[in-house]
């Protein structure tokens, strides 16, 4: 199994961590390899670190990177199986709010499919009630 797995899903970008420890190298090639993903278009990104046992601040940092750049581009990042590092660096630097954190991949690809529900059905103001407003 690569450290690193990488799976297209319906235009989001799903990549798996399968390391023992991620530290400062191995977030060198992550970051390397989620920006090839990012150039080539995919700014909705899910990781899963259900592999991954124990990450430093360096792979911390990544993160935060990764999801800044595709907040640039109206993309977002969504973090899986964060449940076993509730004590973890992450947490002691308050990282962990900036994230979007699920259970299984499977609920963080839904989360997108309820946020397309939302707008595809818009709260609609009566003309009346939009003209007593402004």
């Amino acid at each position: 199994m690569s450290s690193f797995e990488f799976k297209h899903h319906r235009g989001f970008l799903i990549s798996s961590v399968n390391l023992e420890k991620a530290t400062f190298q191995e977030a060198i090639e992550f970051k390397s390899l989620i920006d090839e993903e990012i150039d080539q278009g995919y700014s909705n990104i899910i990781i899963s670190l259900n592999g991954c046992d124990s990450f430093d601040s360096a792979f911390i940092g990544v993160l935060v990177v990764i999801w800044r750049k595709v907040r640039t581009k109206g993309g977002s990042l969504k973090l899986v199986k964060l449940g076993k590092f509730d004590h973890s660096v992450l947490h002691l630097t308050g990282a962990i709010e900036i994230f979007e954190k699920y259970d299984t991949i499977q609920q963080a690809l839904e989360s997108y499919a309820s946020k397309i529900e939302h707008l595809s059905n818009p709260v609609i103001i009566p003309q009346s009630d939009y003209s007593k407003n402004n």
